[in-house]
């Protein structure tokens, strides 16, 4: 595997949205396109995807508010699963986190994609109960 790990491109545009498709993060109420155009005006050098060649195998947005950093859109190719993938994206985004002073990081992982739960404790993520909320401002 010749995994490469960079910042998104625009041409990654398309094959992004596919594999977020694929992997069942796009919900009918997040336009994929406004979050990719949104976040490429936030931190776009915390988007990161992973190519094997020429081909998109995963990605990852990460993001610091001064207090904590969040991943979200972690996702890699179904049929590249256990490749190591996910961990390498993850590891990626800690370490320019890191490099911008961030403490420490968390996510969010809807109640039905208990698949992943082993995943992020092997690595060293931590469960913790709490309220999440949220609240639309601008609707899409």
């Amino acid at each position: 595997m010749t995994l490469q790990i960079r910042p998104f491109d625009l041409a990654d545009t398309e094959p992004v949205v596919s594999l977020w498709q694929e992997t069942g993060l796009t919900r009918p109420w997040n336009n994929p396109y406004q979050d990719i155009s949104r976040k490429l005006r936030v931190q776009p050098e915390l988007f990161l995807v992973a190519v094997d060649g020429t081909t998109l195998v995963g990605t990852v947005m990460a993001g610091y508010d001064g207090h904590r950093g969040w991943l979200y859109y972690l996702a890699s190719s179904p049929a590249r699963r256990g490749e190591g993938i996910g961990r390498r994206l993850v590891e990626r985004a800690e370490e320019l986190l890191i490099d911008m002073g961030c403490p420490k990081v968390q996510l969010m992982v809807r109640t039905e994609n208990v698949e992943v739960h082993d995943f992020y404790a092997s690595l060293g993520f931590e469960p913790f109960e709490t309220w999440n909320t949220g609240k639309r401002l601008i609707a899409d």
